[in-house]
C-alpha cells in the first residue's frame, strides 16, 4: 500500500507539471543595438533601467553592434528578432526586396554631426571632402548613407571620397588622431570628448531638428525600434508588449530633465565626464519623439536622401510599408 500511495503521489506531481506552462528558449527577444552606448540609442538602455520590459512580463536581451549594417544583417539572418537603429535601413531594405518596418519611432532628428579634425582646417564644407578619407560606424551604415548624401549634395561624386569604418567612441577618436580620417560622422558623447579635447571642431550638426532640417530638408526620423514584418505580423502580442515599454519611456524623456535621464543610465556611460554627458543630452533631448510616432513629413526626407544611392534609382518605393503606427497608437 506504502508504495501504491508514492506512485500515485509521483503520477499527481508529474501530471501537475506537464499542465503548468513551460518556459521557452523564444520567449527572449534579443534586440541588436547599433552601439548601445550612443545617446541616440538612449531610450533602448533606459527602458531596460527602468524596468519597463519587466513590467511588460518581457525577457529582452540588449546586444550592442556598433555598426547598425551588422545589426541589420543579424536581424535579416534571424539572429535577432528587432534592431534599435535608423529608420532609413527600413526604406534601403525595400530597394533590396527586404519588408522591414519601424514599429516605435524614437526620434525625430539623427543626432550625429560631421566634425572635422583640426589637423585640416583646410576643410571648411561638404564640398572640400574631395579626397578625404572620412569615418563612419561601417559600409553601408546610416553614417555612411548621410555622409555619401552630403557629398553628392555639395557636388562631388562617390567616388570623390573614402568611407573608413571606424566605429564609435575610443576606435572613432584613435582614427582622427592618428590622422587615418580627416573627418567624420558620430554622436555623443564622442562628439563633446573630440571638441573638449581640442581634436576637432563640428562641421555640420543635425543633433536637433531644426538643425537637420537646414541641412537635410526636412524632419528625418533615425533611432527607431525596426523589425521584419514577417515577424511582427506573427508576434503581435510580444510586438504591442515592446511598443507599450518603449512608449513609455518616450514619455519619461519627455518629461524629465537630463539630469534626471543621466541618472538612470550606467555610469560608464558618461566616458569619465557625466556634466559633458548631461549638458550634451539637455541640448539634444529634443531629437526625441514624445510618443514614439513617426513624424509625418519624415519618410519622405529619408526617401529624398537615400535617393542618391545607385540601388534606389528607378525602384518604386512604398513607404506605408516601412513604419506602422498600429502599435505606438495602441500603447497603454
Amino acid at each position: 500500500m506504502k508504495l501504491r500511495s508514492i506512485l500515485l503521489q509521483a503520477v499527481a506531481v508529474i501530471s501537475m507539471i506537464s499542465t503548468m506552462p513551460m518556459a521557452r528558449a523564444d520567449d527572449k527577444i534579443t534586440l541588436m543595438v547599433g552601439g548601445v552606448e550612443k545617446q541616440i540609442y538612449l531610450p533602448a538602455k533606459l527602458t531596460e533601467q527602468l524596468g519597463y520590459f519587466k513590467d511588460e512580463g518581457l525577457n529582452v536581451d540588449l546586444v550592442s553592434e556598433p555598426a547598425g549594417v551588422d545589426a541589420e544583417n543579424e536581424m535579416l539572418a534571424g539572429a535577432v528578432q528587432g534592431v534599435v537603429g535608423f529608420y532609413d535601413h527600413c526604406v534601403d531594405l525595400q530597394s533590396k526586396g527586404k519588408i522591414v518596418e519601424s514599429v516605435v519611432q524614437m526620434s525625430q532628428a539623427p543626432g550625429e554631426v560631421e566634425i572635422v579634425s583640426n589637423k585640416h582646417p583646410e576643410i571648411k564644407s561638404a564640398a572640400d571632402f574631395k579626397g578625404a578619407s572620412l569615418g563612419v560606424t561601417g559600409l553601408g551604415s546610416s553614417t555612411n548613407f548621410l555622409t555619401q548624401f552630403l557629398a553628392t549634395k555639395s557636388g562631388l561624386k562617390i567616388s570623390d571620397i573614402t568611407s573608413v569604418p571606424v566605429g564609435a567612441g575610443n576606435t572613432f577618436i584613435a582614427a582622427m588622431q592618428q590622422d587615418k580620417i580627416q573627418a567624420g560622422m558620430t554622436t555623443e558623447p564622442t562628439i563633446s570628448r573630440i571638441v573638449k579635447s581640442g581634436l576637432g571642431k563640428v562641421l555640420i550638426d543635425m543633433r536637433t531638428v531644426d538643425g537637420t532640417k537646414k541641412v537635410l530638408g526636412g524632419t528625418y526620423p533615425a533611432a527607431s525600434l525596426y523589425m521584419q514584418t514577417s515577424w511582427v505580423d506573427a508576434h503581435k502580442a510580444e510586438t504591442q508588449k515592446l511598443a507599450n515599454a518603449f512608449v513609455k519611456t518616450m514619455k519619461f524623456i519627455n518629461t524629465h530633465t537630463a539630469a534626471e535621464i543621466a541618472d538612470k543610465m550606467p555610469a560608464d556611460y558618461y566616458v569619465g565626464d557625466k556634466d559633458g554627458y548631461v549638458a550634451a543630452l539637455d541640448a539634444g533631448k529634443g531629437m526625441f519623439t514624445a510618443d514614439g510616432k513617426m513624424p509625418a513629413d519624415g519618410p519622405a526626407t529619408v526617401l529624398a536622401v537615400l535617393s542618391y544611392k545607385e540601388t534606389m534609382k528607378g525602384k518604386t518605393i512604398d513607404l506605408a510599408k516601412t513604419f506602422t503606427s498600429e502599435f505606438v497608437e495602441k500603447a497603454k
